[in-house]
C-alpha cells in the first residue's frame, strides 16, 4: 500500500511533509519536460511549463485537502484552461494531463504513487516514441496547390491523383486574387514517397507552374478529432 508522507498521525498537514512534496513535485515536471523533448516540436514557454504544472497542482490540492466547497472551486477553475488557451495537439494535452496527474497525487502525500507513475509511463512513453508504433501514416502529406479559375478544381487533378496516390481528401477550397486563383489543400498518402517530385511535375503541367507546396502532414488537435 502506498502511504501518504503529508500529514502527521494526528491528521495534520507538517511544514515537512509539504516541502517534501513540493521538491518531488518539482522533480517529477523536470522527467515529464524531459520525457516529451524527445523527439518533439516545442517551445520553451511550454517545457517550463511541463516543470512547473504539478508543483503548482500540487500546492493547491495540499490546501484544498478535507475541503469540499474549495474542491468544487478548485475543479471549476482548472476547467477554464481548457477554454482559455488555445487548442494543441494531442500530444500537448497529454503531458499537460500527465504533469497534472503527478501533481495531484503529490498534492495528496502520495509520492512514492507518483514516482511509480512517472517511472512506468515514462519507460512506455519513451519505447512508443523511439519504436516505429503508430508510424503506419508517415506518408501522409499536407499539399497546396493553386489552379486557375478556368479549371474545374473537383476533377482536375483526378488522373494524377489515381496513379501517384493512394488516398486523398480535399480538406479546404479559397479563393485569391479577387476570384481569379483557387487554392486548394489536400491530405494525400503517396503509393510511393520517392515519386514525390514525379508527381509535383506532373501537377505543374495541369496548374500553369502556379505555386505548389507539399509539406508534413499537421497533426490534428483533439478538438478537431
Amino acid at each position: 500500500m502506498f502511504t501518504s508522507y503529508l500529514v502527521n498521525a494526528a491528521g495534520e498537514l507538517t511544514t515537512g511533509g509539504a516541502l517534501i512534496s513540493l521538491v518531488a513535485s518539482m522533480i517529477c515536471g523536470l522527467v515529464i519536460a524531459a520525457l516529451y523533448m524527445v523527439r518533439s516540436d516545442y517551445s520553451k514557454n511550454f517545457v517550463i511549463a511541463l516543470v512547473i504544472l504539478p508543483a503548482l497542482v500540487q500546492v493547491v490540492i495540499t490546501v484544498v485537502n478535507g475541503n469540499l466547497g474549495a474542491s468544487v472551486a478548485v475543479m471549476g477553475a482548472f476547467s477554464l484552461v481548457r477554454f482559455r488557451s488555445a487548442p494543441g495537439s494531442a500530444k500537448d494535452i497529454t503531458a499537460i494531463f500527465f504533469a497534472m496527474a503527478v501533481g495531484l497525487a503529490n498534492g495528496m502525500g502520495y509520492i512514492l504513487y507518483s514516482a511509480t507513475i512517472v517511472g512506468i509511463v515514462g519507460v512506455i512513453y519513451l519505447f512508443l516514441t523511439l519504436s516505429g508504433f503508430g508510424e503506419h501514416g508517415v506518408r501522409e502529406k499536407h499539399l497546396k496547390v493553386l489552379i486557375p479559375e478556368s479549371l474545374d478544381y473537383t476533377t482536375v487533378f483526378d488522373d494524377i491523383f489515381e496513379k501517384y496516390v493512394k488516398r486523398s481528401e480535399l480538406t479546404k477550397v479559397k479563393t485569391t486574387d479577387l476570384g481569379s486563383i483557387f487554392e486548394l489543400n489536400y491530405q494525400i498518402t503517396l503509393k510511393d514517397a520517392k515519386q514525390e517530385k514525379e508527381f509535383l511535375d506532373a501537377l505543374r503541367t495541369k496548374n500553369g507552374n502556379l505555386t505548389i507546396i507539399c509539406s508534413r502532414a499537421v497533426n490534428r488537435t483533439v478538438e478537431e478529432i
